[in-house]
Formats: C-alpha cells, sequence, structure tokens
C-alpha cells in the first residue's frame, strides 16, 4: 500500500468521525427519538442540531480569506469614492 492511499484512508475515517459528523449524528438521534416518543423538546432541540450542523458545515467551506480581502477591496473603493 502507498503512502498516498493511506492518507486518503485516514482522511475519510478521519471525516466520517469528525465533531460535525458526530454532532450531526446526534442531532437526527434526538430528532428521531423526539418523534418516536412524542417529544416536543427532543424534536425541536434536534432540529436546531441538525440545522446548526448544516450551517457550520457551510460556514466551515468558505474561504474566508479571499472573504475578508474582499470586503477590504469594497471598504477602499468605497472610502475613495467619498473623497
Amino acid at each position: 500500500m502507498d503512502n498516498g492511499k493511506a492518507k486518503q484512508e485516514i482522511s475519510v475515517i478521519g471525516r466520517l468521525f469528525s465533531l460535525e459528523a458526530l454532532l450531526l449524528l446526534m442531532g437526527v438521534f434526538s430528532l428521531v427519538s423526539g418523534i418516536v416518543t412524542g417529544e416536543s423538546t427532543q424534536i425541536f432541540y434536534g432540529l436546531v442540531i441538525v440545522v446548526g450542523s448544516v450551517v457550520l458545515f457551510f460556514v466551515r467551506k468558505k474561504d474566508w480569506k479571499k472573504h475578508w480581502e474582499d470586503m477590504e477591496a469594497e471598504g477602499k473603493a468605497r472610502r475613495k469614492d467619498k473623497e
């Protein structure tokens, strides 16, 4: 087995057991458990956790360095227009 394939397998295992995946799993468990038992509180918290983990996924995926560079360039352009 070559080194690249070993790293790829470790990456896949790491993704499966990442904090975000465990958080999503806990939210789904809480949601299903709430539906089965009829507990509205568990359903609510399950929905909040699932939605929060999806939002977290997209926030972490965003290229923040480029975002802040774009915001800085936009701010400079606005200040230049005011002068």
